[in-house]
């Protein structure tokens, strides 16, 4: 009873410090204005490489950022851009959870524009000739994603559930999603076992309400009701709900013909 008691108070306590780090971490515009989907601001964050000064080079990232209102002090949205070598502007692709009957959206919203007001981060840049073919695993994993005519917030599938579809298709990304994506654990009741979202472990999930995930970029992982908690040890740091990761940066990069970490 006393243990119980112990791991009650701990994960209250873990759920505090989180929350309190993304109400810090406030994902509304500085202006403090109110803002609505209608006139938030949707222009380039300016993160994105110049597609036409990198013309002969092929470029792979992933963003995340905020979701709109008040749901972006405790989830993400997150999408996956590339350009082959030769190519001048980007491809993008992002579920979209309104709008349409197929919720995968090809160029919904510029490559790296900010996500109803929220300035996305970078959790993936490759760079060079080996991204060639990351991009046709990429492609082809898109066009196998089993949930294109389904749409749910939570638990999923939903945009997050998407990019951990393509993280485990394609693991030469190193996708590692933070704990506030939630949905990336969504799997079918049929397959609750399986790789992990970064494609680098093995994961057990029940339709992502419940679950344990371990992998060489997702670390160790617990998932109750959405809420993530875990440890990374691959770049050290703390995997919790709301505010999704607090340590050292781990955005995975590389450059040159080999893939070469930069």
């Amino acid at each position: 009873m006393k243990t119980t008691r112990l791991l009650i108070l701990g994960l209250v306590g873990l759920l505090s410090v989180s929350f309190g780090l993304s109400l810090a971490n406030d994902p509304r515009p500085a202006s403090g204005e109110e803002r609505s989907w209608r006139t938030a601001a949707r222009h380039s964050s300016g993160i994105a490489p110049d597609p036409v000064q990198l013309a002969d080079t092929a470029i792979v990232q992933v963003y995340a950022a905020p979701t709109y209102g008040w749901r972006g002090y405790f989830a993400v949205h997150p999408w996956i851009i590339y350009k082959r070598a030769g190519d001048t502007a980007y491809t993008r692709f992002d579920v979209i959870g309104w709008g349409g009957a197929n919720v995968v959206r090809r160029n919904y919203a510029l490559p790296d524009g900010l996500w109803f007001g929220a300035m996305p981060a970078v959790l993936v840049d490759h760079r060079g000739a080996h991204v060639e073919a990351m991009i046709d695993d990429i492609e082809a994993a898109i066009a196998r994603y089993p949930h294109a005519d389904e749409y749910r917030s939570y638990p999923g599938p939903n945009s997050n559930t998407f990019l951990a579809h393509i993280g485990r298709e394609v693991p030469a990304l190193r996708l590692d999603l933070p704990a506030n994506a939630i949905g990336k654990d969504y799997r079918p009741a049929s397959r609750p076992l399986g790789l992990s979202p970064s494609g680098s472990g093995v994961q057990l999930s029940l339709l992502g309400l419940l679950g344990l995930s371990v992998g060489v970029q997702e670390g160790i992982e617990f998932n109750l009701l959405g809420l993530n908690f875990g440890v990374d040890f691959n770049r050290p740091a703390l995997r919790l709900p709301a505010i999704g990761r607090v340590g050292l940066d781990d955005a995975a990069s590389s450059d040159g013909a080999t893939g070469e970490r930069r």
